[in-house]
């Protein structure tokens, strides 16, 4: 990646994702956040330079500059993808920790954040904007849709399906074939051995809907 790379988001993910880009040896060319008490201060020695909807930063995207959404709540994930997408014409890029594990035989969209140790194994299929943290796999043949979360440690057996939007929490197994809805939830530490409704909630072992 040549070109340097503007970070959406100064919270927790965002340090993660600098952290990431300084280990590939990205440049990263400063932060964008809302909070407007975060603007011109610094973080590991990068510059928060004003709001994500600033375009006198907005416009050197796509040209110059490199876009990454780090941010976890979907609903504001979603309106940045879409300035993104829409007024300049770009997707934003993958930060890919150097300690992940990525297969060859995997296919990834955009806009990914793959933390520490995460391992995504042969033809298995990650959409685009979802967030796989420290430790989590996501086995052969499964398949995670757009704006998903996979919590740290959390297994995703063979072949199965997690919907957009869906959220895995820490630690959670997934056994093999099951669907995990749209928008769904599953619990910190559940096991999950029957299919997950659109926008339910489950937890426990075997998980129950809450």
């Amino acid at each position: 990646m040549q070109n340097p790379i503007l970070i959406f988001g100064a919270g927790s993910l965002g340090k993660i994702t600098l952290d990431i880009f300084n280990r590939n040896n990205v440049l990263v060319y400063g932060f964008l956040d809302d909070d407007k008490k975060l603007h011109n201060t610094e973080i590991g020695e990068i510059v928060v330079l004003g709001d994500t909807d600033d375009d006198g930063f907005l416009k050197i995207i796509g040209q110059k500059t490199e876009a990454f959404v780090a941010i976890g709540n979907t609903k504001v994930k979603k309106k940045l993808v879409e300035i993104l997408n829409e007024r300049r014409k770009v997707m934003p890029v993958n930060a890919i920790h150097d300690r992940a594990v990525v297969s060859e035989e995997a296919i990834i969209g955009h806009g990914n954040l793959v933390m520490a140790n995460a391992v995504i194994n042969p033809f298995a299929k990650v959409g685009n904007h979802c967030i796989i943290q420290s430790g989590a796999v996501i086995d052969a043949e499964a398949k995670v849709a757009d704006f998903a979360n996979i919590g740290a440690g959390a297994i995703i057996n063979t072949n199965v399906d997690i919907a957009e939007g869906a959220f895995i929490g820490s630690g959670a197994v997934i056994v093999t074939g099951i669907r995990i809805g749209k928008n769904a939830r599953v619990g910190a530490g559940s096991v999950v051995v029957e299919n997950v409704a659109d926008n339910a909630t489950v937890f426990g072992n075997p998980a129950q809907k809450i």
